[in-house]
């Protein structure tokens, strides 16, 4: 008999242009979507309201909350981080297409560049890797398009430090052809339009409790072991896709004719989140773009985590391009 241990990669496993596409097949169905909006909430009413969808988005099916999407995603990509220490950022999330109820995705992720850590007294080794995720449905056609930076871990203390591959990520504008060409008049009647302008905040009175964090992991395929095994660096961690998740519900608590999100200029983890903490979030609008009635904003989300046994910390930083009834 031979003992197999399944585990890794490690920073020193990872190589320029190593492709991890491996990961199942998923399928949005309606219990996926009721799953997620128990553990992270959803309140984004073309994706609640069957009817409401047709006639934004035409038929075919209801629309699936972002969040959803980009969960499923993220999850598929971690074989190639399951030894992650932390999630650092994204950037260039580009939702490319809606899914509804019924599409499948498939991942494929790609190591785009490496950088070792230095070495630090009492801090474990590892190494920054950057990597290209693309997300496609099963007529094979794109649904996502991003970069994730992880700090894995590495087996021997001193990986190699230095850089290889291209660190440069140029956020691609958000422009009126990524925009959905839905009707949105039905949105606007019920829920108006926002009347905001550049610099105007919105602080959502009351937070959100992080709960079922292992849950949410394992709905979306996400093997990283720090966000199930207490034992791997002595505490669990929630999954960067909860505090995301649970900000786009407040988001839209605040701004509830927010139609859906076009895409991510950048995504900050500046903090550790763990089940029990409380989330609230301050949104900032940074940018108004309205074109032929189609009205995109700039949102900026900061989120504060608090638990009783330690101080408020910050934990999120994120921008997103939002589309308005």
């Amino acid at each position: 008999m031979t003992v197999h241990l399944v585990d890794g990669p490690y920073f020193e496993d990872l190589e320029l242009g190593l492709v991890f596409a491996g990961s199942p097949a998923v399928t949005l169905t309606s219990g996926v979507a009721a799953a997620h909006q128990a553990i992270v909430g959803n309140r984004l009413v073309v994706t609640l309201d069957e009817t409401l969808s047709s006639a934004v988005a035409g038929p075919g099916g209801r629309l699936v909350s972002p969040a959803v999407v980009w969960d499923v995603s993220i999850g598929q990509s971690t074989p190639a981080t399951h030894t992650v220490v932390a999630n650092l950022y994204y950037r260039d999330l580009v939702l490319h297409r809606a899914p509804r109820i019924g599409d499948t995705l498939s991942t494929v992720t790609t190591v785009e560049a490496l950088r070792g850590n230095r070495t630090r007294t009492g801090r474990d080794p590892s190494g920054l890797a950057l990597l290209r995720i693309v997300t496609t449905d099963q007529e094979g056609r794109t649904v996502l398009d991003y970069r994730r930076c992880a700090m894995i871990a590495a087996r021997t203390q001193g990986p190699d430090q230095a850089p290889r591959g291209s660190w440069d990520v140029v956020a691609a504008p958000t422009t009126v052809s990524r925009v959905p060409a839905w009707d949105l008049a039905p949105v606007r009647a019920r829920w108006g339009r926002p009347s905001f302008v550049v610099g105007d905040e919105y602080r959502v009175s009351g937070g959100d409790v992080v709960s079922s964090a292992p849950e949410l992991a394992r709905l979306t395929q996400n093997v990283a072991k720090v966000h199930h095994d207490e034992q791997y660096r002595g505490e669990r961690l929630v999954y960067g896709g909860h505090s995301i998740g649970i900000a786009l519900h407040q988001v839209v608590r605040a701004l509830p004719s927010l139609v859906t999100v076009i895409g991510w200029e950048s995504c900050d983890h500046i903090g550790p989140v763990h089940e029990g903490d409380t989330l609230r979030t301050t949104i900032t609008v940074e940018t108004v773009d309205e074109t032929d009635g189609r009205l995109v904003a700039g949102l900026r989300a900061r989120v504060v985590s608090s638990h009783a046994s330690r101080p408020d910390t910050d934990v999120l930083d994120w921008r997103f391009d939002a589309l308005f009834g």
